[in-house]
């Protein structure tokens, strides 16, 4: 640990306060954005998955048709170079929401033969696969009138534009309103995915030609009952988020809280006598670090002028303790052996106590 903290130091790059403070304000501020994005990015991933269940159910179903529709071509074996994965087209942000899907139209055409003898050989795996997923699953012959469903058989969704484009050959998937739909709980507000449901249209082929469609559709996971399956991913994007605030805090520690807290320390020890100001630490803001230069400096030149001060109470107190001492000394002796004086050594002693008293005043 301690090489790892030398190392991040040895390489912190100068920052300033702004800088930081910016940055930090910056992610606190893209928090709920960056929040709003997933639960965005996340539903459609969800709406997604379940074109992508669609299209694997339909594949299967199509092929259980194929199997069982009359005649020899039908039950060909693929060619390798078939095996190509259909792309996804669903997308929230860019898809336009139809309304919802309308009732299937009489129609006087009769039901195509060979699409309802190869329905009913494939029904028993279709109603297994419907009660496994809960889709809704119709089956059409080639001109669009339902052979297969739990009710509207015999009447046709050929005017459907997704119908239609199965029927040219060409899958489709659409996102259609829900006429049943009613909020279970108030988060659903959050949800664009709620009341929708996604209708996929499949082409039955068999050979080269197109001899009907399957059409089918599914409610998208919710999203919030999809937060809860993924509780567990999920936590962790809020254990990242967590660390990194944590990482935040660290931060504005190291560059600004405990630096500012070693300078408060060292003013202590500069008001308590002669200290050396500790050098700025790696990770300090820059702002910090001139402070810790500035702060240096001052204390360098306190300690000089204190010095000064020193010598100079020093000499001056030199310079009035020996005039004093001086005439202390000839009072003294005055006082001492003043009577035993003749008059000469009087005035001599009296002249060198006013000698240093006027050396006194002068200084």
């Amino acid at each position: 640990m301690g090489r790892l903290k030398a190392f991040v130091k040895a390489r912190w790059p100068a920052l300033r306060l702004r800088a930081i403070l910016f940055g930090v304000l910056l992610f606190t501020a893209a928090m709920p954005g960056l929040g709003a994005v997933f639960l965005r990015v996340y539903e459609n991933v969800l709406v997604r998955q379940t074109e992508a269940e669609l299209i694997a159910q339909g594949a299967a179903i199509e092929a259980v048709m194929r199997q069982n529709w009359p005649g020899p071509a039908a039950s060909a074996p693929p060619r390798d170079d078939e095996y190509e994965p259909e792309a996804l087209s669903v997308d929230l942000n860019r898809m336009k929401t139809l309304p919802e899907r309308p009732s299937a139209e009489i129609t006087t055409l009769p039901s195509d033969p060979d699409a309802a003898r190869a329905t009913s050989g494939a029904s028993a795996v279709i109603w297994d696969t419907v009660r496994a997923t809960l889709a809704s699953v119709r089956v059409l012959d080639r001109n669009g009138t339902i052979v297969l469903a739990r009710t509207d058989v015999g009447r046709s969704h050929a005017a459907l534009p997704e119908v239609d484009s199965a029927l040219k050959g060409t899958a489709e998937t659409v996102l259609r309103r829900r006429g049943n739909y009613a909020p279970r709980y108030p988060l659903e507000v959050f949800s664009r995915a709620a009341d929708i449901r996604v209708h996929y249209a499949r082409p039955i082929r068999v050979g080269a030609d197109v001899v009907g469609a399957i059409l089918l559709s599914r409610s998208p996971r919710s999203l919030f009952r999809g937060v809860y399956d993924d509780l567990g991913k999920i936590a962790l994007g809020v254990g990242v988020i967590f660390a990194i605030i944590l990482g935040l805090s660290a931060l504005l520690s190291r560059t600004i809280a405990r630096p500012i807290e070693r300078l408060s320390e060292a003013t202590k020890q500069v008001a308590l006598g002669p200290t050396s100001v500790p050098p700025p630490p790696a990770t300090a803001a820059v702002e910090i670090r001139e402070l810790f230069e500035n702060f240096a400096r001052m204390a360098k030149e306190i300690e000089r002028r204190s010095t000064y001060l020193r010598d100079f109470a020093a000499a001056m107190s030199h310079e009035f303790k020996t005039p004093l001492a001086g005439i202390r000394g000839a009072l003294e002796l005055l006082d001492e052996h003043g009577a035993e004086m003749d008059q000469s050594d009087r005035r001599r002693f009296l002249a060198n106590a006013t000698q240093d008293a006027d050396a006194f005043r002068a200084s």
